[in-house]
């Protein structure tokens, strides 16, 4: 059996560093807010190339209390690809705003630049593009259609850590960024973990009080804040494998060259390899016509894949408002995406034997 993701597999190279670095914690005697957040805060700045990185408790508290520093009036709307994540929206209208879905690219998956000014309202304050499987969304025109509008730009970068936009990291695309750190992720830590960056210096004051019940001084609150933030321990935890993340990003691109040369079946559609050495291959997500029948297919033959998503976030129960809305790319997409296995322990005799089996589906 080749399962879609062995976390113990993937955190095995880290273990010896992972032990010190919880060893360490405990022997602090100090577990909330400490120099471990501290040090990766620092640390994960530096690598995505921003100011600031502000560590909170999951990747959707990241983007909620972005939403909701930012002081937008009720109501107000924020644009995002249909096709993502249900926690992307979920964000949305958690900080009490609207989220305006806008269709993705059918070649990038990811939304489409040329679809944005249309969805624009005198409701509309920002622009949620998300980085859907490792690649980062087309940021340029996304940016010109920003400051003509004068919105600003929150990137969901939950799956991009490393990934890169000319020679800039995600993280660095807009004015502020959510990140999970949840244990699947390029670089996951062992729970919900998470992180906002940004070279606002205010924005990062304010985030700093918003994730600590709105304190920056105990027992003086200046804001209605959360309880959101990233513990000593899992900070220590991704300080012990941030040193690693490039090497095991290279890792997956060679997984997704193999795979990019090997699947030639003319039914199956493969993601796009025009920007194959600045994705960080998340996932490896095939589309095919048939997509429950190859994917039955492939578990008879021991291969686990995964489903990116099942159901678009307008057909959830969770938002039947939008039920009736006409977005027919991504209810095709979710109807024929399929994530193959592609993680840094992943071998080449796997890779191998998927590509075959992948190859040789009829029905």
């Amino acid at each position: 059996m080749i399962p879609f993701l062995d976390l113990k597999r993937v955190n095995e190279p880290y273990e010896l560093a992972i032990q010190a670095s919880t060893d360490r914690v405990l022997k602090s005697g100090w577990y909330i807010l400490g120099r471990e957040v501290e040090a990766f805060e620092a640390a994960f700045a530096a690598y995505c190339q921003a100011k600031h990185c502000i560590g909170v408790a999951n990747g959707l508290d990241a983007l909620t209390l972005v939403l909701k520093a930012w002081e937008f009036p009720a109501g107000s709307e924020v644009i995002v690809a249909s096709n993502a994540y249900i926690a992307s929206v979920l964000s949305i209208t958690l900080a009490g705003l609207t989220p305006v879905l806008v269709e993705p690219d059918t070649h990038t998956y990811l939304l489409d630049p040329s679809r944005i000014e249309a969805a624009i309202s005198s409701r509309t304050r920002a622009i949620l593009p998300v980085h859907l499987y490792g690649r980062c969304c087309d940021m340029e025109p996304i940016g010109k259609l920003a400051e003509q509008y004068g919105l600003a730009i929150l990137e969901d970068a939950a799956q991009a850590h490393g990934a890169l936009y000319g020679l800039k990291r995600a993280g660095n695309l807009g004015d502020a960024a959510g990140w999970s750190f949840y244990p699947s992720k390029n670089l996951g830590a062992m729970g919900d973990a998470g992180a906002i960056t940004t070279n606002d210096d205010a924005l990062a004051q304010r985030l700093r009080a918003l994730r600590n019940y709105g304190s920056l001084k105990k027992y003086v609150n200046d804001y209605q804040g959360n309880n959101s933030r990233l513990d000593e321990l899992q900070a220590a935890i991704l300080s012990a494998k941030l040193p690693g993340l490039d090497a095991d990003n290279e890792r997956r691109r060679v997984l997704a060259r193999q795979y990019l040369n090997g699947i030639q079946h003319s039914e199956v559609i493969l993601p796009p390899t025009d920007q194959i050495e600045q994705d960080v291959w998340h996932l490896f997500v095939i589309r095919h016509p048939r997509r429950h029948q190859l994917q039955t297919y492939l578990r008879e033959r021991g291969i686990t894949t995964d489903v990116h998503y099942p159901i678009p976030p307008h057909k959830q129960r969770a938002y039947e408002s939008y039920g009736n809305r006409s977005l027919p790319i991504a209810e095709q997409l979710h109807q024929e995406v399929l994530s193959l296995p592609l993680n840094p322990s992943l071998t080449d005799l796997e890779v191998a034997y998927i590509i075959d089996s992948v190859n040789q589906f009829s029905e």
